[in-house]
Parts: structure tokens; C-alpha cells; sequence
């Protein structure tokens, strides 16, 4: 293996930091997505959605305090801000979460980009080397030629390789993303709905109220 990377010219270097830096990108973002699944509880946002339901903020906002679940997280944001602004408040608390959740794909995106292009660079190179030394010895040593090619081309199998292996990871990790916001944008509406069905609620017994006085 290690004669293989030499035999690969310099190019190889580049494409050895790209797939460290892959590698770590995935192994972060692994660990990360292990660690959302065990915070997640979902028996606690359906409570907090009941407590909604009958006016309990206060009750809510006991039984979710210390909750790490990124959905409680954002209905906490909105359950702050009721009075204010709940839906942008919801937006605000999601944007943030969203984005510690697409932290590095970029990263991973650029070296799934980068990695066959550094190879075919690190190709072409080589085929120029070749065609040099082809004038240079003439048809005499063919074998010199073609050793030379085929090792030129050993830099695009390693940016394909890095490439290939970098995407899988990189759309699972895309979709997660996908569904997450699929999850807090479905709760996030549950909870404004519930809020507003309380305060239309809240505006007919006051309607009553006043029809009794008068």
C-alpha cells in the first residue's frame, strides 16, 4: 500500500489529507447522530403537547427544563415567546438547530468535488511526464512509458476511491438533516395550532363573559 502511494507522485499527499479529513467528517457526524437518537423523547414531546393543550405552560416548561431532545428544544423556544412571536421563535430555535446538524457537510461536499479532479490533475501530470520521457528514450523503452501511465493513473482511482466512499455517508447524512426538519417542522405547527385553538378558545369565554354582564 504504502509503495502504491509513492508510486502515486506528490498528488498523493492532497489526496491523503482529503481523506483523513473525510474520514474524521464522517466518524463526527456518526457520533453526533448517536448521540441525537439516545436524546430524543418522544413520550416527552407528546406530554408537552397535551400540557399545551389545556393552558399548563408553566407545568410544560417544569417538566421539559434539562430535556437535550432537539424538538423540546424548539417548543421551548416557542413556549417563551408565546406571547410574543411563537412561530418565529420556532423559526429562530430550528434555523440554529438545523445548522449544527449540516455542520461539516459542506466540508464533505467540497472533498467529494475535489478528490476525482486532484486525481485526474495528478493523472495528467503524470501522462506528461511520460510523453517526456518518451522523447527523450524514443520507442527503445516502451515498458518506461506505459510503468509511467499506469502509474499516472493510480491518482484518479484514489480520488474516485475517496470520492465514492465520501458519498454514501454524505447523502445519509443529508437526508438525517432531511428528516429532522420533517420532525420540528410538524411539532413546531402542532404546538401553534394548539396555541391558537386555546387563545380562539380563551377570546369565546371572554365573549360570553361580557354577554352574561350585560
Amino acid at each position: 500500500m504504502i509503495d502504491l502511494f509513492l508510486k502515486g507522485g506528490p498528488i498523493m499527499y492532497p489526496l491523503l489529507a482529503c481523506s483523513v479529513i473525510a474520514l474524521t467528517v464522517i466518524i463526527e457526524r456518526t457520533i453526533f447522530w448517536l448521540v441525537e437518537d439516545r436524546r430524543r423523547n418522544q413520550a416527552l414531546v407528546n406530554q408537552v403537547l397535551s400540557l399545551a393543550e389545556t393552558g399548563s405552560w408553566e407545568k410544560a416548561r417544569t417538566r421539559i427544563k434539562g430535556s437535550k431532545d432537539f424538538v423540546i428544544r424548539i417548543l421551548v423556544a416557542g413556549i417563551l415567546h408565546r406571547e410574543f412571536s411563537m412561530s418565529k421563535a420556532m423559526e429562530t430555535a430550528a434555523s440554529d438547530e438545523l445548522d449544527r446538524m449540516r455542520r461539516y457537510l459542506s466540508l464533505l461536499d467540497t472533498i467529494i468535488t475535489v478528490s476525482p479532479l486532484l486525481g485526474i490533475f495528478g493523472t495528467v501530470i503524470g501522462i506528461i511526464l511520460s510523453f517526456e520521457m518518451l522523447g527523450s528514450t524514443g520507442i527503445e523503452e516502451p515498458q518506461a512509458v506505459t510503468a509511467g501511465i499506469a502509474q499516472a493513473l493510480i491518482t484518479t482511482a484514489a480520488g474516485l476511491g475517496i470520492a465514492i466512499l465520501s458519498l454514501f455517508p454524505f447523502n445519509y447524512f443529508n437526508a438525517r438533516v432531511e428528516k429532522a426538519a420533517a420532525i420540528i417542522e410538524k411539532y413546531a405547527t402542532s404546538l401553534e395550532i394548539v396555541y391558537e385553538a386555546l387563545e380562539q378558545r380563551k377570546k369565546v369565554q371572554q365573549r360570553v363573559g361580557i354577554r352574561h354582564e350585560d
